[in-house]
């Protein structure tokens, strides 16, 4: 009898435990939104073959904004991963990725760097906007530095006859400690 006395409320503490927790990383999770544009260049086909092509595009972190809109510091994020990336043809306004076979995004501090964060093979066609697959790498070290760099690797399965602009929308997920 007085076992289960003992275990009730020890029971009862965990139960207590395990839900402030969970509430205290919702309180302490918030959203971090980028837009960038590429443009891909006029790309001719190789013996009818696809070629795949590498578009760097540094992207200046302004992520220490949010950051401090959510009470928080780059020291405090613990976790950070990509929720959603989509691509956009913005230009010529009636593109549409008929020309991609597919696609991979990665994020690097420098070249030696890198990590694949999304990509998506076997394009859809008639799609003037795709959503790439996470991979669910974490990207805290990418996300907390002050600059990085997204690498776009494309396939294309047809010949491009003038630049195509590509709008990427980026949502992470951002987790902070509270000390």
């Amino acid at each position: 009898m007085k076992k289960s006395f003992l275990l009730a409320p020890l029971l009862l503490l965990l139960v207590l435990g395990t839900f402030s927790c969970k509430k205290i990383n919702e309180l302490l999770t918030f959203e971090i939104t980028d837009t960038q544009s590429f443009k891909i260049p006029v790309t001719p086909l190789v013996g009818g073959l696809p070629v795949t092509l590498n578009l760097p595009i540094p992207v200046t972190n302004k992520a220490s904004e949010t950051f401090s809109k959510n009470n928080t510091r780059a020291d405090l994020v613990k976790d950070v991963v990509l929720t959603k990336l989509t691509l956009t043809v913005t230009d010529p306004t009636t593109e549409t990725f008929d020309f991609l076979q597919s696609i991979k995004i990665s994020i690097g501090t420098d070249q030696n760097d890198k990590v694949v964060m999304a990509q998506l093979n076997n394009v859809p066609r008639g799609a003037k906007s795709i959503e790439l697959v996470s991979t669910n790498a974490k990207l805290d070290k990418y996300i907390k530095a002050p600059n990085y760099t997204l690498y776009t690797e494309v396939t294309v399965r047809q010949a491009t006859t003038r630049e195509i602009t590509v709008q990427e929308e980026t949502r992470f997920k951002v987790t902070a400690d509270p000390l």
